[in-house]
Formats: C-alpha cells, sequence, structure tokens
C-alpha cells in the first residue's frame, strides 16, 4: 500500500479542488466511493469463491491429515509413543486361565517388572555418586598473568626495523671484494 502522509492528501484535495471546482467535487467523491465499495465487494466475491473451491476440492481435509500426520513424522514423538508402548503393563488377567497368550501376556510382564526395576537401579546408582562425591576445587595459583599487549603492523614494523639495525651495529657486514685499504 502507498504511503500517502496528511500532506499529500491535502494536495491532491486542493488539485481536485481546483480542476473539478467546488460544485461537482462532492459528487465526484461519491462516485469514487461507490466505485471503491464495488471493488471491494468483487474482491470478497473472488476471495469466497476461493475458499469454496478449496473446500470442495478437500484441501481442508488434506490440511487437516497433515496436521494429524505429524504426530507420525516427529521422531521424538514416535519414539515417546513407542516407548510407552513398550513400557505400558500387560495385564494376563484378561486372557483365559490356563491359555498360551495368557502364559505368553505374563511372562511379558514379568519382563517388564524386571526392566523397570533394572532402569530404576541403574539411574539411582547413576544419581548415587554425583551426590556424595565432594567438590574438588582448583589449586589456587598466584597472581593472574596479563595477557601481552598486541602490536599493530606499524609497530611490528618499527621492531623490525630496530632489531635490523641492532643487529648490524653488533654485527658488521662483512667486507667483500677487492677494495683493500
Amino acid at each position: 500500500m502507498p504511503d500517502i502522509g496528511w500532506m499529500e492528501l491535502l494536495v491532491v484535495g486542493i488539485v481536485a479542488l481546483i480542476v473539478v471546482g467546488p460544485k461537482d467535487l462532492p459528487v465526484m467523491f461519491r462516485k469514487l466511493g461507490q466505485f471503491t465499495g464495488r471493488i471491494k465487494g468483487m474482491a470478497r466475491d473472488f476471495q469466497r469463491a476461493m475458499d469454496d473451491a478449496a473446500r470442495e476440492s478437500g484441501v481442508d481435509d488434506l490440511k487437516r491429515d497433515i496436521g494429524e500426520m505429524s504426530k507420525y513424522t516427529n521422531p521424538r514423538k514416535m519414539g515417546m509413543d513407542a516407548l510407552s508402548d513398550v513400557m505400558n503393563d500387560i495385564d494376563p488377567t484378561k486372557y483365559d486361565e490356563g491359555s498360551a497368550t495368557r502364559d505368553l501376556a505374563e511372562k511379558k510382564a514379568a519382563a517388564q517388572k524386571l526392566q523397570r526395576e533394572t532402569v530404576a537401579k541403574a539411574r539411582a546408582d547413576k544419581a548415587a555418586p554425583e551426590q556424595t562425591a565432594p567438590k574438588q576445587t582448583a589449586p589456587k595459583t598466584s597472581a593472574p598473568k596479563k595477557a601481552a599487549p598486541r602490536k599493530t603492523a606499524a609497530k611490528k614494523a618499527a621492531s623490525g626495523k630496530a632489531a635490523a639495525t641492532a643487529d648490524t651495529a653488533a654485527n658488521p657486514p662483512a667486507r667483500t671484494g677487492t677494495d683493500a685499504s
């Protein structure tokens, strides 16, 4: 939407007043309002027709199905669902006495109970050392070391020149050649 301020509207109003005239200006604005209303009505009808077409074609059902399917595409939720299925209690009493299904259910219930006890014991063992272990502190050292100041490129170049002149002063270059004095 264009960014039109009050000053721009005032300029447009003054120009319209000059061009159209004060007598025909209200009629023009009324016609402009009616035209704008018709355009908005057509836009609403078009939007409503698109929504109806989407509803008829099943897009709403597809959106709902995709939303429901997200529980199957979320790995964490899938894992938690599978874990809850495994860890749910198996009730052998809902099967007939002496049936093979009841025997199998009793074996699975015993295995689940043993698994829960093992997990609970492992959690307790893991939590116990953390609670009883004393905190070890790092030995105190002397005053903290200060970080060496950084050298800028100019300082590095200056220190390189100073080192080069000090090196040449201490060890003059060897004379080569034929100039014997």
